[in-house]
């Protein structure tokens, strides 16, 4: 009987970790149902800008309100978890605050993680009045109605119950060292150090031993139960942001944010057009006669490349990118964030497709029209404000280009003005509708 608890401990960890490993493995196919990009160039730059930008969250700090906020419960959040590895080891073993042999160390340690403990409640706390009663801009978009709110307030609330379990658990355990009550009297002195939740101590006055040993252990059993949660609950939520921003930051381009890639395909057309020794009507390479064309763009999620499939599922939906949008800023439907959410929400869709079917079947559906409108793509200056302003590397950007290489290439329907520019290119080498040898007759008029 008294090996239950580590049972029921290993049982609980076991699980929760083989789901989380489930998810991971789903994310990971679904990322790779996107094309292959090769962005493994220059690797000690990107380790740096890595260290930097999603360990360091240096980027983050551009608005220094919610960018100290975050990284206070950022670091706070991922530091206080150190002590996972005690209560994995209590769990296991049946053994209560093991870490304590490390001496007056152990005392620094705790009272760290409960001052970082109090200011990850607090900063949770103004993160959820910023949300729901500032009524600032970005958290007002038509693309955070519904679930992406309550996502991010159910994510606000968990923190904050999880700091609270922590902080009691503390307070009762500390309690029941001062009542040397076995197993948490130690003769060699406090097991730990305890600045915040001495406080709470007055809640606790006139319990009895059994009751506060109740209260320690069901805070315990409910604050790693909940890590183990909230590990699994990352799959469903923007949070997941917490371990992609590493590998999407480390694999965000380098080369200048104006600088556009060219489709391959196309660069070969020009080159034989401009190559007055090629011949047009050359038999294709061996192997080339079967070979499907390469489509032009993106209109689905499958067109897009792994880069960008992996951008969907990083963005945290902050709003960043679209509070910086001009067109956004003008009334426009555009918003770069909608952009990245509507990518991920159909990437689910594909998947979901995959599961179900074993390979996907075609359901009648695609990114282009379905999610992202046409009007929402041409609105874009393609200015690069939303690339500059995400904290973790997104580039909402691409994928706006690449969907409207597909309506222009593919399907020829851009919009009328862009075609009449584009034909004038064709017909008189510019944008305007006058003939090339008419091109200087305003200065003969100014002679």
């Amino acid at each position: 009987m008294e090996f239950i608890p580590q049972i029921l401990f290993a049982i609980a960890l076991v699980a929760g970790i083989a789901f989380f490993a489930k998810n991971i493995r789903l994310i990971i196919r679904n990322i790779n149902l996107g094309k292959k990009v090769e962005r493994n160039d220059n690797r000690g730059e990107r380790f740096a800008r890595m260290a930097r930008i999603a360990f360091g969250q240096s980027e983050m700090v551009r608005r220094p309100v919610s960018g100290i906020l975050h990284v206070i419960v950022y670091l706070g959040f991922i530091i206080i978890n150190i002590e996972v590895l005690e209560i994995i080891i209590d769990g296991l073993f049946g053994t209560h605050r093991v870490l304590f042999a490390m001496g007056d160390f152990y005392g620094i340690l705790i009272a760290a993680f409960e001052i970082l403990a109090f200011l990850v409640l607090l900063g949770v706390i103004i993160f959820w009045t910023r949300r729901n009663i500032s009524n600032i801009y970005r958290f007002l978009g038509r693309e955070l109605k519904g679930w992406p709110k309550n996502d991010a307030n159910y994510i606000l609330y968990f923190e904050m119950v999880l700091m609270i379990l922590f902080l009691t658990m503390n307070a009762t355990d500390y309690q029941l060292q001062l009542n040397e009550v076995e197993p948490y009297y130690n003769e060699a002195g406090l097991m730990g150090s305890f600045p915040v939740s001495q406080f709470l101590l007055p809640l606790f006055e006139g319990m009895s031993s059994s009751t506060l040993v109740i209260i320690e252990r069901t805070a315990w059993w409910l604050h790693i139960l909940g890590i183990l949660f909230f590990l699994n609950y990352l799959y469903y939520s923007k949070h997941l942001h917490i371990l992609l921003a590493f590998p999407n930051v480390y694999f965000s381009k380098l080369k200048p944010k104006g600088e556009f890639n060219n489709l391959q395909s196309v660069t070969d057309e020009v080159k034989l057009m401009m190559d007055p020794d090629a011949d047009p009507f050359a038999a294709p390479a061996e192997g080339d006669n079967d070979a499907e064309p390469e489509k032009f763009g993106a209109s689905d999620v499958m067109d897009l490349n792994r880069v960008q499939l992996l951008n969907a599922y990083t963005c945290t939906e902050c709003g960043r990118c679209t509070s910086e949008c001009p067109a956004n800023k003008t009334g426009k439907k555009l918003s770069p964030r909608k952009i990245m959410m509507d990518t991920r929400d159909r990437l689910e869709e594909v998947g979901e497709n995959i599961n179900k079917n074993g390979s996907f079947q075609e359901d009648g559906k695609q990114l282009l029209d379905d999610y992202i409108l046409r009007e929402e793509l041409w609105a874009c200056t393609t200015c690069n404000a939303c690339v500059e302003a995400c904290p973790v590397g997104i580039d909402p950007l691409s994928i706006i280009m690449d969907m409207r290489r597909y309506l222009v290439m593919e399907q020829s329907a851009a919009p009328n003005e862009l075609a009449t520019s584009m034909t004038n290119i064709e017909n008189n080498g510019a944008p305007w509708p006058y003939n090339q040898m008419d091109r200087l007759n305003w200065a003969k008029e100014n002679n």
